[in-house]
């Protein structure tokens, strides 16, 4: 029976993770498995692996098949390091501690690279909050200048129209005042002309 080890595929459409599995060659991909061995999220940045490591380790040694991307995985996780430390300690070419050693200052090697990238993700997402943060600003500063460009200009007009306004009661004013005068007299004649007749 040839034995696999290959990703079994969950979760919804377009936000695919995966469980790590042993599984028959002829089994289907998300059909009956031997072992789960560990979970594949590549959803983050970087991707999350959670790993048995032992047991990865022991089926790599038995000669289960690793898939292509398996193999990416399990090789980014030392397990391929770790299985050519351990051949160099059976043919005695160092011990058990060197082996050991050797395969920690790997691990910490690796984990300090991650720990960068993952610096960097965060001083990017800062930045790029920062510039979103400032655009918004500079967006705001110019719909406030709109705003207050539109309510000058209506209390412009508004002013303007108030000032015509006056004007105008001002003109009709004048017109009326030579009226009013003209009608004025005629009445004034009519009583000086009855007030002699009278007496």
């Amino acid at each position: 029976m040839a034995t696999k080890i290959r990703l079994q595929r969950h979760g919804r459409k377009g936000y695919a993770f995966y469980s790590i599995v042993i599984a028959d060659v002829r089994a289907p991909r998300d059909g009956k498995f031997t072992e789960k061995i560990g979970t594949y999220n590549p959803n983050t940045n970087p991707a999350t692996v959670d790993l048995k490591f032992d047991r990865a380790l022991y089926w790599v040694e038995c000669g289960a098949q690793p898939t292509d991307t398996v193999r990416n995985i399990l090789s980014g996780e030392g397990v391929y390091l770790m299985k050519h430390l351990r051949g160099g300690v059976k043919k005695g070419a160092f011990d058990e501690a060197a082996c050991q050693a050797k395969f920690d200052a790997w691990k910490a090697d690796k984990q300090k690279g991650l720990s960068q990238v993952t610096a960097k993700n965060e001083a990017d997402k800062k930045a790029a909050a920062a510039a979103k943060l400032e655009a918004e600003k500079k967006a705001n500063a110019e719909i406030a200048k709109k705003v207050a460009d539109k309510k000058a200009a209506e209390a412009v007009a508004k002013a303007e129209a108030e000032a015509e306004a006056k004007a105008e009661e001002a003109a009709e004013e004048a017109a009326a005042a030579p009226e009013a005068e003209a009608e004025a007299a005629p009445a004034a004649e009519e009583q000086a002309t009855e007030t002699p007749a009278e007496a």
